[in-house]
């Protein structure tokens, strides 16, 4: 299984595949995909203030039809345990998301950079 961070999803829901090098078009198509609930708020977050046209049910749903798009496993209480000891970072949606996949023992699709120099189980192009 595989992770992915918020701006991950936004892309793959406009179909902007471009963006994504090798690597990670690779894990696109080869691994089950999930998110952190976490991504479902900062979408909602994101919808609200007007940086994204759709609300975070249609874009997750969406997702869930076309590629099989599920949520991520690990409990709510293990992902807190994870995410108190992510110091390096006072994004409360990035800590979430990393300590849910750290939780799963799943690695993360993103292209933030902080993520990936932080984050052991954080990929783009590798």
């Amino acid at each position: 299984m595989t992770h992915l961070d918020t701006h991950v999803v936004v892309w793959l829901y406009a179909g902007d595949v471009d963006r994504f090098p090798e690597a990670a078009r690779l894990a696109l198509e080869r691994d089950t995909l999930a998110v952190s609930p976490a991504v479902a708020l900062e979408l909602q977050y994101l919808h609200e203030i007007g940086r994204l046209a759709e609300p975070a049910r249609a874009v997750l749903d969406d997702l869930r039809d076309r590629i099989g798009l599920g949520f991520a496993e690990a409990d709510f209480p293990s992902v807190i345990w994870k995410a108190n000891s992510l110091s390096w970072t006072r994004d409360p949606f990035d800590r979430l998301i990393a300590a849910h996949a750290l939780a799963d023992d799943a690695p993360l699709l993103t292209a933030d950079r902080v993520l990936r120099e932080h984050l052991p189980v954080a990929f783009w192009d590798v």
